[in-house]
């Protein structure tokens, strides 16, 4: 390295990693324990569930590492992101592409303590993981590439808990998918005026005047899907009662966007960690109820 990790180095690549902000870590953890509950059918393995414990942790930071590396002539232009950094020039861009290699590294080895098919499944998630900041050049719906590559942590999860992948994941996928189309819109939103400026392409921008329609037509596709997720796998009241939750948390969202300001759109954002929380506390509740005589 060009310079030793004192300790401010070592904050601005714990910065770059976001481990300061979790809340990120969280929107990817609460669809992966969702899926391993329901392949479980209650309390899965304890390896599975600290592998993909860790396992968001990794990729989400190697998520962040890549987004500001290929972000890092834009984010100089936005009042939120120019202090990242490597765009502020505290970490060099070749440091950024080695600590992403190494994550991911990190990632793959904990993989390989699962099944053939969570292995084969993985290479698609660093796929995903390593196109998503640039299709913010060529598509208004970058979201929808981030929602997969979030969502694809589901059909992981399954795969290492059965062996094998049933059509009910595939559900939980799409759930996982559209709730993130919702949230990280609500993100876009913060910088919708910067992003027209230099060029970045995003679902707020291509929704325009009707982003608060068409997020909220999005958030009841969620709850409608969550409520297909329940009668799929036979959950139970305690389920059904969360679901309760996130259609309050969804309105709050709504009202939190209303005005479109920024700091009310950031916070719709990050409400979404208790919406998922709730949804997966009520899977497990359900699961956990003893079963019928």
């Amino acid at each position: 390295m060009s310079r030793a990790l004192t300790k401010p180095a070592l904050r601005d690549y714990l910065q770059l990693m976001r481990l300061d902000k979790p809340v990120g870590i969280l929107l990817l953890l609460w669809p992966t324990l969702w899926s391993l509950w329901l392949a479980a059918g209650g309390v899965p393995s304890l390896k599975n569930l600290a592998i993909f414990v860790l396992g968001c942790v990794l990729m989400r930071s190697a998520g962040c590492v890549i987004n500001d590396y290929a972000d890092r002539d834009f984010d100089k232009h936005v009042a939120r992101t120019r202090e990242r950094p490597i765009t502020a020039g505290r970490v060099p861009p070749s440091h950024a592409l080695l600590l992403f290699a190494g994550l991911c590294l990190l990632a793959l080895g904990l993989v390989l303590l699962t099944n053939a098919l969570t292995i084969q499944l993985a290479f698609a998630a660093v796929a995903l993981t390593a196109i998503y900041p640039y299709c913010k050049r060529h598509t208004h719906l970058p979201q929808v590439v981030l929602g997969a590559a979030f969502a694809w942590a589901i059909p992981m999860a399954w795969a290492a808990e059965k062996g094998s992948l049933a059509p009910g994941v595939w559900l939980v996928f799409c759930t996982a998918l559209l709730w993130t189309l919702v949230y990280d819109t609500f993100y876009a939103m913060v910088d919708r005026e910067d992003d027209l400026k230099v060029g970045i392409r995003s679902t707020a921008i291509l929704f325009g005047d009707a982003d608060r329609a068409i997020t909220g037509v999005l958030q009841a596709l969620v709850l409608l899907a969550l409520l297909l997720i329940g009668q799929k796998f036979a959950l139970r009241w305690p389920y059904y009662a969360s679901l309760a939750v996130a259609a309050g948390l969804s309105g709050w969202q709504q009202w939190l966007i209303h005005d479109r300001e920024p700091a009310g759109c950031f916070r719709a954002f990050l409400n979404n960690q208790w919406l998922g929380l709730a949804v997966f506390a009520g899977i497990a509740a359900s699961l956990a109820l003893p079963s019928p005589a």
